[in-house]
């Protein structure tokens, strides 16, 4: 058997044992060092077991990840995420924006949408702004007699919104895998986000206006009268504080006053102080961010640590080379090559995590980029966009799952997925503009930081 041929069975190998529900980290490196055992296999410098070259690879690629300066932001960037999450900020900042919007169509899912952009923006964390906003603001609409699947779809969707728009950490860890700067990654992502969040919005004021009976509107009783004054003091309370975080860390970043990892180290200081001034920082709370970012870390770097291995050995026998002939073979032009890759990006989205396929099978596509004449930047833009149907795509959508967890009894999982739905074609509608205009996605690197 050649070394491509092994290099082929190495990542088929891989395919199936993660598809067994192995630990995808570990199988990486285990993976890695067994084939990578054969690979640089010396028989003439053997004199013990481990006088191979793979064991002395595998630490230096551990050592690569720990001191990847762009990788040090991902660890601070949670830790503010999981700070404000436990600020307990989320329930007046839902019904702050409920009061301000309370005279517009579909006005508690405009409220529930904003909030969750904001609230993912700031932690980043898709699985506890689904849950949390599950609890707060689905129970709301379900009570001011919003159809099921209409706030279900809101809820799922506004979640997912925090791992495309910067900061993200999402976007960190790409950067990190494409070489792609990660403040100009953070610059074109921003308006593409801010698009598909307000495509959101438009859906859901159009949906309101044509079938009221999905997004009743409120009723007097229900809202008070507000005046203006105190709307204004709820507004610097509860928005803003949370805004001026979001925008203080990304402006850093944007105008070049702090790296990421400085950017991240403020936030998350920032984070500290907000909770603090919301009387929620306790000695429980902060355990168990500290620990909840200990672990998260700790999954993406041994993911990193894997994948790098695997990649270099895959690489060493050939695998690259194969897959890069077979896919110039076929004589794509880049449309098509940018479909095939989207395609195969969101059928990998029903099994694995984001993390899993910008860590492992993005840098199989990185290297035929420069052979279709692809941006690295508009490529990476357009994978946090698609990532976006990972968690909103039946069976395996991750947000509805998170939802059901929460819900009433009555709200079945066959209405949530109908809810994502409209959601689901929203974003990829967002992909089609995105190809269509691509200085939507250049215009503020080119405006910021020059051609």
């Amino acid at each position: 058997m050649s070394d491509p041929q092994v290099a082929l069975l190495m990542l088929g190998s891989f395919l199936f044992v993660i598809l067994l529900g192995f630990p995808i980290a570990f199988t990486l490196m285990a993976m890695g060092v067994g084939f990578g055992y054969y690979a640089y296999y010396d028989a003439e410098r053997m004199r013990t077991i481990f006088d191979n070259r793979i064991f002395d690879l595998f630490v230096n690629q551990t050592y690569s990840v720990m001191a990847n300066d762009v990788l040090t932001a991902v660890p601070l960037f949670l830790f503010m995420g999981y700070v404000v999450e436990r600020a307990n900020i989320v329930d007046r900042l839902f019904h702050t924006i409920f009061i301000a919007a309370r005279r517009l169509p579909g006005s508690m899912a405009i409220a529930a949408l904003i909030t969750c952009a904001l609230f993912a923006t700031a932690t980043g964390i898709v699985g506890a702004v689904v849950t949390l906003m599950g609890l707060l603001a689905f129970p709301a609409m379900l009570k001011a007699r919003y159809d099921t699947s209409f706030a279900s779809g809101v809820i799922c969707a506004g979640g997912t919104l925090g791992i495309l728009i910067p900061p993200s950490i999402m976007l960190i860890v790409y950067a990190a895998t494409s070489g792609v700067s990660i403040v100009r990654l953070y610059a074109g992502a921003l308006l593409p986000g801010l698009m598909l969040a307000g495509l959101y919005l438009v859906y859901v004021v159009i949906r309101a206006v044509l079938q009221p009976s999905v997004a009743p509107k409120p009723r007097d009783e229900d809202i008070g009268d507000v005046p203006i004054g105190k709307l204004m003091v709820m507004l610097a309370t509860s928005f803003l504080p949370l805004a001026v975080l979001i925008l203080s860390v990304l402006g850093a970043i944007l105008f070049g006053l702090a790296t990421p990892s400085e950017a991240a180290a403020i936030g998350a200081l920032g984070g500290l102080v907000l909770a603090a001034a919301y009387g929620s920082l306790t000695w429980d709370r902060l355990r168990q961010s500290v620990y909840l970012t200990v672990r998260t870390s700790a999954m993406v770097c041994w993911l990193f640590v894997g994948s790098w291995t695997f990649s270099s050995v895959f690489s060493y026998l050939g695998g690259e080379g194969v897959i890069t002939e077979f896919v110039t073979g076929l004589d794509l032009t880049p449309l098509q090559f940018l479909l095939l890759a989207q395609l195969i990006i969101f059928l990998l989205g029903w099994p694995l995590e984001w993390s899993e396929i910008i860590i492992i099978f993005v840098p199989i596509f990185l290297p035929l980029l420069p052979h279709f004449g692809i941006d690295p930047l508009f490529f990476g833009i357009l994978i946090a966009l698609n990532l976006q149907t990972s968690f909103l795509t039946p069976p395996m959508a991750m947000s509805a799952y998170y939802l059901k967890g929460i819900a009433p009894p009555h709200v079945q999982l066959v209405q949530i997925f109908k809810g994502c739905m409209p959601f689901l074609f929203l974003v990829f509608l967002s992909m089609i503009l995105l190809y269509m205009f691509p200085q939507i996605a250049y215009f503020l690197p080119n405006l910021v930081y020059g051609q």
